[in-house]
């Protein structure tokens, strides 16, 4: 049995009133999700996250470490997968997608985002990341 780790960030702001949340379109499997990246030597689940989010989206964030969602899955036959998802705050909005991975990014009404997301766990993040920012920004 193979095991994967990977690390990333639910990104969120809020503007014009409303509660968003950035999502990536991949190019690969077409699905919509949070950035996110494998592990790399000697990275901590902070700094791939850090890494990933700006690789993917050219966004700088902050992480808010004392969020932190786990989701596990099996990716492909024989391997599973963990990722471990932190609350990211953006210090700029403009989302410039990694033109070999990227597809589509998009910020999006936290509301409306699970109509979009493709896997349930994306899904039950939300839900958590919801409860999360309403103590933070509101």
């Amino acid at each position: 049995m193979l095991y994967e780790k990977s690390c990333g960030g639910v990104v969120y702001r809020k503007s014009h009133g409303n509660l968003e949340i950035l999502l990536i379109k991949h190019i690969n499997s077409g699905h919509w999700s949070f950035p996110k990246g494998h592990i790399e030597a000697n990275e901590t689940e902070q700094e791939t996250a850090l890494r990933e989010i700006k690789e993917e989206t050219g966004i700088d964030v902050v992480l808010d470490p004392s969020f932190r969602e786990t989701v596990h899955y099996s990716p492909k036959k024989d391997t599973n997968k963990e990722v471990v998802y932190f609350l990211a705050k953006p210090k700029q909005f403009e989302i410039i997608p990694q033109e070999e991975e990227i597809a589509d990014a998009r910020w999006v009404e936290i509301n409306h985002a699970c109509t979009i997301l493709t896997y349930e766990n994306d899904r039950m993040v939300v839900g958590k990341v919801r409860n999360a920012i309403k103590d933070i920004i509101f």
